[in-house]
């Protein structure tokens, strides 16, 4: 892990509910639970347009084609992961190098109790320290409180693409949001 991440991981050690709320870099013995994180969304919820379910082996994969211009952070609760959050590569094409797309994903269990607003923003500080100039976000119809913590940590609306998924039989509108960050 760089230093630089190594002192802002380090700052965001928290006390949350006399429980130590703590954010590092994931690796391969997280897999079971980002998995189960994100197959909640995908078999609930809207915040991932899949619709089938990503195995250990999926994960795996996922988790190998983040580099260190594309962590994946888990914020644990007594040795619990309870969420977690990646900048993964926008494209191929080398001109995109410096831009990353960020998610986010709260196990339900957790949600509404302000880890996601903190694990997004130390992701979001990281990306210039790493590197990144640009970060995207792509986010679904109705998730108001994504927004508000989008435009918290000082990203802005770009436009809506209007009905482009299709998830549990209706269709989806997605917000796009960005930020310049170097």
């Amino acid at each position: 892990m760089p230093e630089c991440m190594e002192r802002k991981v380090e700052r965001a050690s928290i006390i949350m509910d006399r429980n130590a709320l703590e954010i590092r870099k994931a690796s391969i013995v997280d897999i079971a639970a980002i998995t189960d994180i994100y197959n909640n969304e995908v078999l609930n919820g809207v915040a991932t347009f899949d619709t089938e379910i990503k195995t250990i082996e999926d994960r795996i994969v996922w988790l190998n084609q983040h580099d260190s211009k594309h962590p994946v952070l888990v914020a644990t609760i007594d040795t619990e992961i309870v969420a977690w959050a990646s900048l993964s590569k926008w494209s191929d094409r080398s001109a995109y190098d410096l831009t990353a797309e960020v998610s986010i994903y709260v196990h339900q269990n957790h949600r509404g109790q302000g880890i996601g607003s903190i694990l997004f923003e130390e992701i979001v500080q990281l990306a210039p320290s790493i590197g990144l100039h640009y970060i995207l976000s792509r986010i679904t119809q109705g998730n108001e409180t994504s927004i508000r913590l989008h435009l918290k940590n000082g990203f802005q609306i770009v436009g809506v693409m209007h009905q482009v998924g299709n998830k549990f039989g209706s269709f989806l509108d997605v917000t796009i949001m960005e930020k310049i960050v170097s």
